[in-house]
């Protein structure tokens, strides 16, 4: 059923009983599945159920499509939803529409309890002017700027009293009268961290008032996005001499942020009171646009700009996030670092006014690293997750000990296709144009843009954190029974089709085929469902996607410029130190073995100790199957492996004779590089004492660290061989170095060595 609600500024037809034609649904509840043509119908019916009820309502958040930026869906709440004023005691009734494709609206969620007493049918108690539109805002603003009244709209309730001239009618709710009170106590106030406010508008027109009493002009600076619903958590209100991209511009440093708050309000956390130019008490802020408030909460969906002769240029112009004050500092640290450091690589993007933007760099150890363990890359970009004062993003390989690896850092300006596009060009470039097989990061639309752009054929993951922040957003209003069956959907089913057969039957049972988001994950099902992420090497990273943060809590939103370059270099020593360690374990202890078969001898000899531990419990498990073949045609079997006494679990797997290749349904091998339980059964049965070469990663191996390559057939085109062999004997050659300058005596010694070896290259020339 379609509820018809009543938008501003339309009339009730009446027939000629005074009744309106559609009274028969001013007495529905609101219920899930409930349909209506536009947002503002649904906020109006939400309303007429909220008056015979006994509440009040108020508009909540918004939620917008990461494809185009549109609306999709919207929350309507009870008015003492929160804490932000005294009123309001945390009520959490609501409801939540969503926009489906064929442009209705559908209620998706609903929360009917409150936690406060309900007052019955609620009365407008105050004369309610009559008004054909909204009364223009006044343009000049003083210290204080009375809110326009929030509007309601009137229903069967106010079927007594006539409007006149059939003109809909408003009222204040006194939310809106406590936020006027609230802008009244800030009134003469200067700004200071900690001062709240109940809007974001709020917070502009006290920061424009203060301007004009203390001699300069404001403009709306940057804001910044939840990565969770696309909400606006913090906005910056600057001096209008920020940045240089104008003549008149002279970057002053003055401005004030506000964060909002989980009550729904916003404070003041961050603030700088000094200009570096001359001040005119009394100039008035006409240069801004006109502040417009609507029911979504004003600057949440509004970007202010200034209107002067330049505002075309300034849309066009990139936000930076990246503080001015790290250019100098940072460059100073790259050529210090360079000098000591033949491979160290650093850029800066420039943008179309010549300005410093993002900035990326990697020294020779992480270029090296990357010739060995950059065929499945994590972009990690945790400072998105919270406000970290620091964009720094890293991208983070995983080495033959399953540990994490730096494979080059950045300071990324905003968060745009450009950004990250030279971001990938020139991590690339650094990297000697090796394209990683697979990255994980994040989904927004700029950066699977980016993904497309320069890894053609690489298979981009979306970051696990972002699913998982989804999920508990889009799911928590579902049954237990629904998230039980929607993980084993997830994580228990092998193949694609049974993924794709058990997803399609949990739609079907819970009635959720119109679900927008449910249908927008599944058409990028190739992006994190584990199913369809299987056929791919991933290096390692877990199924889950979780893995521990390389610079663990070292580097966070408090981290300042003084303190960056420090702890990232310890972290850095840190972690390599670990790897040290590992590499000494793996050459210089030996595992005990726990069967007496030769491959178990042979991988014990190539792998490293974590790999070995890996492969030695697969094989041990071989042992618990079963394997029974059940096709044959020329060279190629085909066997069903299943575990002794569980018949569900069971594997196919494919064995040429001619070439000793073998696959398996679980996809193991291809998305870690090391072979299945299910493969080492048939190797078994059929004999085959040493595995094939093939199927021993050169990645995983004690020698992966001096990237030594045996032969062309390892796999890797011309390019990438030359490649890896300057990296290798780069890395060679500063061992020499470091370990050469400890002392007199390994200095001769270390000379000899090179002074004979050149001898020899020399004669093979």
């Amino acid at each position: 059923m379609v509820v018809k609600a009543y938008p501003l500024g339309m009339v009730r037809v009446m027939n000629n009983n005074g009744i309106g034609e559609d009274e028969g649904d001013s007495g529905v509840e609101p219920y899930v599945g409930l349909e209506f043509d536009t947002a503002e119908e649904a906020r109006e019916f939400y309303n007429s159920y909220a008056t015979r009820t006994g509440f009040k309502v108020r508009t909540g958040q918004l939620y917008r499509s990461r494809t185009d930026g549109t609306v999709s869906s919207r929350r309507f709440v009870c008015s003492k939803e929160g804490f932000q004023l005294n009123s309001r005691t945390g009520c959490p009734a609501f409801i939540r529409v969503q926009r489906r494709d064929t442009g209705k609206w559908v209620l998706d969620q609903i929360q009917k309890e409150h936690n406060h007493e309900l007052g019955g049918h609620v009365e407008e108690t105050t004369p309610r002017p009559s008004v054909q539109q909204r009364a223009p805002a006044p343009t000049k603003l003083a210290i204080s700027v009375p809110h326009r009244p929030k509007m309601k709209v009137v229903d069967e309730a106010d079927k007594g009293r006539s409007c006149p001239s059939g003109v809909i009618s408003f009222k204040r709710f006194k939310g809106a009268e406590e936020s006027d009170v609230q802008t009244q106590q800030h009134k003469a106030t200067e700004p200071h961290a900690g001062l709240e406010f109940g809007s974001a508008n709020e917070a502009c027109q006290f920061y424009q008032a203060y301007a004009e009493v203390v001699g300069f002009r404001v403009r709306i600076g940057q804001l910044f996005r939840s990565k969770v619903d696309g909400s606006i958590t913090s906005r910056r209100f600057v001096c209008s001499k920020e940045g240089f991209q104008h003549p008149s511009r002279m970057g002053c440093g003055a401005y004030m942020r506000i964060k909002r708050q989980d009550s729904g309000g916003w404070i003041v956390d961050r603030l700088n009171k000094d200009h570096n130019h001359d001040l005119e008490p009394g100039k008035k802020n006409a240069g801004m646009k006109k502040i417009t408030e609507d029911v979504t909460g004003g600057l949440d969906s509004v970007d202010l700009i200034e209107l002067n002769d330049f505002s075309n240029h300034m849309n066009k112009t990139r936000e930076n996030t990246i503080g001015k004050e790290w250019y100098p500092v940072l460059l100073d640290y790259f050529q210090s670092k360079q000098a000591e450091d033949m491979g160290f690589f650093y850029a800066v993007e420039l943008d179309s006014n010549g300005s410093c933007m993002s900035i990326f760099w990697a020294d020779s150890r992480s270029r090296f690293a990357c010739s060995q363990f950059g065929d499945a890359v994590v972009l990690d970009t945790s400072y998105r997750k919270g406000d970290y004062s620091v964009p720094f993003a890293m991208f983070i390989g995983f080495n033959h000990h399953r540990q994490p690896v730096l494979l080059g850092g950045a300071l990324v300006a905003d968060e745009s296709k450009e950004a990250f596009s030279w971001l990938f060009q020139t991590w690339l470039r650094a990297m000697s144009g090796r394209r990683p097989r697979s990255i994980v990061a994040d989904q927004d639309l700029p950066i699977q843009q980016a993904v497309a752009q320069v890894f053609p054929g690489t298979h981009h993951r979306f970051s696990a954190w972002q699913i998982r922040s989804k999920e508990r957003e889009n799911l928590r209003s579902f049954p237990n029974e629904f998230k039980y069956e929607y993980d084993k959907c997830l994580y228990q089913t092998q193949t694609t089709v049974e993924f794709d057969t058990m997803w399609s039957a949990l739609v079907n049972k819970y009635g959720l085929r119109d679900n927008m988001w449910l249908r927008e994950i599944y058409e990028k099902r190739e992006n994190w469902v584990p199913a369809y992420l299987r056929a791919s090497f991933f290096g390692g990273i877990p199924v889950n996607g979780t893995f521990e943060p390389f610079y663990g809590t070292s580097l966070n939103s408090l981290t300042s410029l003084r303190e960056f370059i420090s702890r990232y270099e310890q972290g850095l020593e840190q972690r390599r130190e670990e790897e040290r360690k590992e590499d000494f374990n793996s050459y210089n202890l030996q595992p005990f073995l726990q069967t007496k078969e030769p491959v178990e001898e042979q991988c014990r000899r190539l792998y490293t100790l974590t790999i070995f531990r890996i492969f030695q419990s697969e094989l041990a498990q071989s042992y618990n199957y079963l394997g029974l073949k059940t096709y044959e045609e020329g060279a190629i079997s085909r066997f069903l492996v299943r575990k002794c006494g569980n018949e569900n679990e069971k594997h196919a797997v494919t064995f040429s004779a001619s070439n000793l290749n073998a696959s398996c349904s679980c996809q193991m091998f291809e998305y870690e590089g090391l072979l299945c339980r299910h493969i080492l059964k048939v190797f078994n049965l059929l004999d085959i004492r040493e595995l094939p070469s093939r199927y021993i990663l050169h990645r995983w191996t004690k020698n992966a660290e001096f990237g030594f390559v045996r032969d062309v057939e390892s796999g890797v085109t011309s390019q990438d061989l030359k490649a890896l062999m300057i990296w290798s004997l780069r890395e060679a050659a500063s061992k020499y170095i470091e370990f050469g300058t400890s002392s007199l005596e390994k200095y001769k010694l270390a000379y000899e060595i090179m002074r004979e070896g050149g001898k020899k290259l020399c004669w093979q020339r």
